[in-house]
């Protein structure tokens, strides 16, 4: 698999349509395939376009050296980024930092640029489609030298120096630049043409493109839109997926609660029922147990018993909706006080449920507390139930 290489523009002019120069290198040998220039657009429609590598231009490789004590590796950035901002002109919130692992002499290698501009970097491989690979200064794009020497070459009016695997650097004058190295005895090894005199050896155009990438870049500080984007996008699907699986899980476990709850209610008016048999109806099986208990405990017996479940009886008779539904009754002086659930829904009176009452000798009132039913004036308390009414026709017929 071949390895996709591109020399960028200054970044203040990088369109899609930029016309770049590139390279494609063998992945294991690292020599130059192909070369030749293209629009990134071009680049991002070749069949089978790898990652691209791209290496700035020498305006834009802003690099510097400087020399820290040993560090823990978390604290290396902390001092890079404290260290960095006599260097860098303007605000440095402004500005990504990248730098190199501390070598073996204490020096860390540093590079910044403009946080917009490598926004706008990702934008526009984002719209040619390609991927970035790895972003470097332009020097790394040559050679590694040997140790004590220099490889070197011009770009655009500038001198691009690789010193090592990790350090590099730009001279905007040329000229002056290699008279004091040559003065100075650097072994220089020269790309391309027109190498100084002095120059140790001349390496072909090609070798440009052949340097080993070094272990950091300013690949970092690029925002994919697209990936950033589906980031979002997934989130925001996994988030709804958690809502609806909670959502469901609630409403299940509610569920669940609510059938045990009725469960654990019939279980109950069922057990009252079996314990007291002369209830005609349970309405709050623990409170009439209650004072069924309280009855017989006190040794209490008369009209009062069957008054009580005689008003019980004829109420669940012409008001069904109560079986289940009472809070809370008392019974007291002949009269029954029914004390109803929020929840319960009670028919209007013109439903008929009234007329059932009036036809027991019953009648009912509401009140704060809930209803109150008792004797209806000039009927006895122990009046006979409705389903005894339907009998008693059936006999006279």
């Amino acid at each position: 698999m071949s390895r996709l290489r591109v020399s960028l523009p200054p970044l203040h002019t990088l369109t899609a349509e930029s016309q770049v120069s590139f390279a494609r290198l063998q992945a294991k040998e690292g020599q130059v395939k192909e070369a030749g220039e293209a629009s990134l657009m071009q680049l991002g429609q070749m069949p089978k376009a790898p990652a691209v590598e791209c290496f700035l231009h020498p305006e834009d490789s802003l690099l510097a050296s400087i020399e820290l004590p040993a560090l823990a590796p978390a604290k290396v950035s902390a001092a890079v980024a404290c260290a960095a901002q006599a260097l860098i002109l303007g605000p440095s919130d402004s500005l990504y930092v990248a730098h190199s692992p501390r070598d073996s002499d204490g020096q860390v290698h540093i590079s910044w640029l403009p946080r917009e501009a490598l926004a706008q970097l990702g934008q526009v491989l984002e719209q040619a489609g390609l991927k970035l690979r790895g972003l470097y200064p332009a020097p790394y794009a040559l050679p590694v030298p040997a140790a004590g020497q220099l490889t070197a070459c011009l770009q655009d009016q500038h001198l691009l120096l690789r010193h090592s695997p990790q350090q590099g650097s730009v001279q905007p004058l040329p000229e002056d630049a290699l008279q004091a190295l040559l003065a100075n005895g650097a072994g220089l090894q020269w790309v391309g043409e027109a190498a100084p005199q002095g120059a140790l050896e001349q390496l072909p155009d090609s070798c440009r493109w052949t340097g080993q990438a070094p272990t950091w870049g300013l690949h970092g500080g690029v925002q994919n839109n697209s990936a950033r984007q589906q980031g979002w996008g997934r989130a925001a699907a996994l988030c709804a997926v958690a809502l609806v699986v909670w959502t469901l899980g609630l409403n299940l476990y509610a569920a669940r609660q609510a059938a045990q709850g009725q469960q654990l209610k019939a279980q109950m008016s069922q057990r009252v029922q079996q314990v007291f048999p002369e209830l005609p109806v349970i309405l709050n099986p623990l409170q009439q147990a209650r004072q069924q208990l309280a009855a017989r405990q006190s040794g209490s017996s008369g009209d009062a018993p069957q008054s009580f479940n005689s008003l019980v009886q004829q109420a669940s008779n012409a008001m069904p909706f109560v079986i289940g539904g009472v809070e809370q009754l008392n019974y007291e002086n002949g009269e029954l006080q029914l004390s109803l659930l929020s929840d319960t829904r009670v028919p209007p009176p013109d439903s008929g449920w009234q007329g059932l009452l009036s036809q027991a000798g019953l009648e009912a009132s509401s009140g704060d507390q809930g209803w109150t039913l008792r004797a209806a004036s000039g009927a006895a308390t122990g009046a006979v139930p409705m389903e005894a009414d339907d009998s008693e026709e059936d006999e006279d017929e």
